[in-house]
């Protein structure tokens, strides 16, 4: 796997029910697609939002993907935007049509944020993701136990229905790396990571095994940042970069804060973030050191006393 990454110009449902990308995907991919069809015709943001009785403002949330389709827009605009084939419409009335259509996570829309369901929809239709953090093990790679401990960590005054729930749908996110088409994940994790305990000493042995595991998969990269290597450019948080497969959608980034979430598609920031990710990158050990690592790990702790920490 290259390592330079630059931007170019009931059972439980989850993603193995398809990895189709999702409506928010869909969105992104059909308002991109209008603003290169009006950018080719020259037609100004002002005489696409006469055309459909809007404002610029919202053919600028259009084509960013920011807000759903009305099928009277999209009728109105392909004429303008030159479009009259009628099978090239009907492509386009399709992709209309599959922003409505719910993501399977829209069964937990009672503990997820609209932040965190813009998020799913996002890795949902990823082709790789690439994410650093310097104090819990990414999502996609955490044990149920090690999830239980830390979004019990994240939501402490939350019953207990609503974190098993949470662990639920986190696990279900995890099936699209067993995909037969699976996500690509590229993590870079802080030693620090691996040495904080979260839960008892059984659960955390249990979660470093699952990395060590994990370090097999042909579609997952782990890498270590060791104490070794002193202050590394991750001291900024954690970060989060999304690729997908269409050639027409840009790297998105993503940004979790204490206050809420933050997205990004906008190149300057992207390429910023993207040289952040390879600085980091570069910091840590090679991902073929990572198992060693890990065996290190579980052999000094299991020398060590046994710690619990909620």
């Amino acid at each position: 796997m290259d390592q330079i990454w630059t931007t170019p110009n009931h059972p439980e449902r989850g993603p193995a029910d398809s990895r189709r990308p999702g409506p928010m995907v869909m969105r992104l991919l059909l308002g991109t697609r209008l603003r290169l069809l009006r950018e080719q015709g020259n037609v100004s943001v002002a005489k696409a939002a006469a055309a459909i009785r809007g404002s610029q403002s919202k053919i600028s949330r259009m084509e960013r993907g920011h807000v759903g389709f009305k099928t009277r827009d999209i009728t109105d605009l392909l004429p303008l935007y030159g479009v009259i084939d009628p099978a090239r419409r009907e492509e386009f009335m399709d992709l209309a049509r599959q922003t409505d259509v719910r993501g399977w996570w829209h069964d937990y829309s009672d503990i997820v944020t609209r932040s965190a369901e813009t998020y799913l929809g996002l890795e949902h239709g990823a082709a790789l993701i690439r994410t650093f953090d310097g104090h819990v093990i990414p999502d996609l790679l955490q044990t149920p136990a090690y999830a239980h401990a830390a979004l019990r960590v994240l939501h402490p005054a939350a019953p207990d229905e609503e974190v098993e729930r949470r662990v639920r749908l986190l696990m279900c996110r995890q099936q699209a790396l067993t995909h037969p088409e699976p996500l690509r994940l590229w993590a870079v994790l802080d030693e620090a990571c691996l040495r904080r305990p979260l839960g008892d000493a059984a659960g955390m042995h249990a979660q470093v095994r699952h990395l060590i595991q994990a370090c097999e998969q042909p579609n997952i990269t782990i890498q270590v940042i060791p104490f070794s290597r002193g202050g590394h450019a991750g001291r900024y948080g954690p970060v989060t970069t999304v690729r997908f497969d269409e050639p027409e959608l840009p790297d998105m980034v993503y940004l979790q804060q204490l206050i809420g979430s933050r997205f990004t598609d906008q190149q300057a920031e992207t390429d910023r973030y993207l040289e952040l990710m390879n600085e980091i990158t570069y910091q840590a050990l090679p991902p073929q050191a990572t198992p060693m690592l890990l065996n290190q790990i579980l052999h000094e702790a299991a020398q060590a006393p046994a710690t619990t920490t909620a």
